[in-house]
């Protein structure tokens, strides 16, 4: 396998975590090159269920290392939590993890503003998961966050900490907030980093050998395209670059040295949080949450649901340069008589063949359908892409075309088993 950039092209919540882990087989390392803990992985494999947050979901196959790049915010408390539930799960978690010495910190005062400012937006909320990593990627562009590196030296670390938090603390006092105790984030983070600090190393100069080993790379993005700080539904996105390029800043690998970009979108699409969804369908949601599907991974929140959007598909694959195709949730349509798909915006009566760039305006596009024909037959059992109905290879086919990419991943349930590869 090449080295292959995993992003979502849709508003995340593709199942990027399931074709990750599928994928994970043949490639030797995984890196997450962005996002902190407010993406979650779900992975089911011999009927049991892995949530991931931080860790690359390559963690749940031996032989595999994992790294956490330089692009992702880490808290290193919820990093420990994680590490030591998978090592009670049976997983291994030792010389296959590697944690970027570079990669900044999320600490109590991010996510105490983060809950803050939400608050005070009131109905102009972004829909944030409140975990601190919009203001962590603020301190990191204003060039004051602290970093992994400066963990692993607890009086520079302290020095450091004892001046963000006197910063912070007069900050939340507007907000009516009560202060954050120096000592205690100060005893809990050192805690945390010595337990984290086999881990941590200069990662760019590891991969770059590993790459002269011809070692293969999968990078795991987290999110998706319309949620990208730069080109996703601003502002209600997240706050890092979740698109391919993001892989690249994210690890320390350079662009020449990628060679796919795999784009994972549903059968149809979901939403998180707030914002415009264009294609959202009340009938479509409640199918899917009655079925039990579509409940966020980190927040358990219900996701909003609507049909596919072939106007979003196209955009996501100009913008990553998507050369291959996985559809997930196939099996989430078995059910559904006539299928809609998404073929263009209506505007103050123009079409529109991509999305508008300004949030007001894409909330007040209305989509232009074309309808197939369902299957109304299961599909979760299915090994072989002949062996699915002749609507649902029609289907995939049809979005496959509609995204110019080529089809090569269809995924019907989320076990390992339940996945088609052509």
């Amino acid at each position: 396998m090449a080295n292959t950039i995993l992003i979502g092209a849709q508003w995340g919540d593709e199942g990027k975590g399931k074709i990750i882990d599928v994928l994970t087989a043949n490639s030797d390392i995984v890196v997450r090159s962005q996002g902190g803990n407010n993406a979650g992985h779900t992975v089911i494999h011999r009927g049991t269920k892995y949530v991931l947050h931080l860790i690359p979901s390559g963690i749940l196959r031996r032989g595999k290392t994992c790294v956490i790049g330089n692009g992702v915010v880490i808290d290193p408390i919820a990093l420990v939590v994680e590490i030591e539930g998978l090592q009670k799960m049976g997983i291994a978690v030792g010389k296959n993890l590697l944690i970027s010495d570079c990669a900044h910190l999320v600490l109590p005062y991010h996510r105490m503003l983060d809950e803050h400012r939400e608050i005070l937006k009131g109905h102009a909320k972004i829909g944030t998961t409140k975990r601190g990593i919009g203001p962590a990627y603020g301190d990191k562009a204003a060039r004051t966050g602290l970093r992994m590196c400066d963990l692993m030296q607890p009086e520079l670390f302290s020095k450091k900490l004892q001046a963000k938090i006197r910063e912070n603390n007069s900050i939340l006092e507007a907000f009516g907030a009560k202060p954050i105790s120096f000592r205690k984030v100060n005893d809990s983070y050192l805690e945390a980093g010595e337990k984290l600090r086999p881990y941590v190393a200069n990662t760019v100069v590891w991969l770059h050998r590993a790459l002269q080993r011809g070692k293969r790379i999968l990078f795991e993005g987290a999110q998706g395209t319309f949620l990208d700080i730069d080109h996703g539904t601003y502002p209600y996105v997240t706050s890092s670059n979740t698109t391919a390029g993001g892989a690249c800043t994210g690890s320390g690998v350079p662009p020449h040295r990628m060679d796919v970009v795999l784009g994972v979108v549903k059968a149809y699409t979901t939403r998180v949080g707030e914002g415009a969804l264009p294609t959202e369908d009340a009938g479509l949601s409640a199918m899917l949450h009655g079925m039990g599907r579509e409940f966020g991974a980190t927040t358990g929140r219900a996701r909003r649901c609507g049909w596919f959007d072939a106007v979003a598909a196209r955009y996501a694959g100009m913008i990553n340069g998507i050369d291959e195709l996985a559809i997930t949730n196939l099996d989430g349509l078995d059910s559904v008589k006539t299928i809609r798909v998404c073929v263009a915006y209506k505007l103050d009566g123009k079409r529109l063949d991509v999305p508008p760039s300004d949030a007001a305006r894409l909330e007040r596009c209305e989509p232009v359908y074309e309808e197939m024909r369902g299957w109304n037959r299961p599909t979760h059992h299915t090994k072989e892409f002949t062996q699915l109905p002749a609507a649902a290879k029609d289907y995939v086919r049809v979005l496959s075309a509609m995204t110019g990419a080529k089809l090569t991943v269809v995924s019907v349930g989320p076990a390992r088993g339940q996945t088609i590869i052509l």
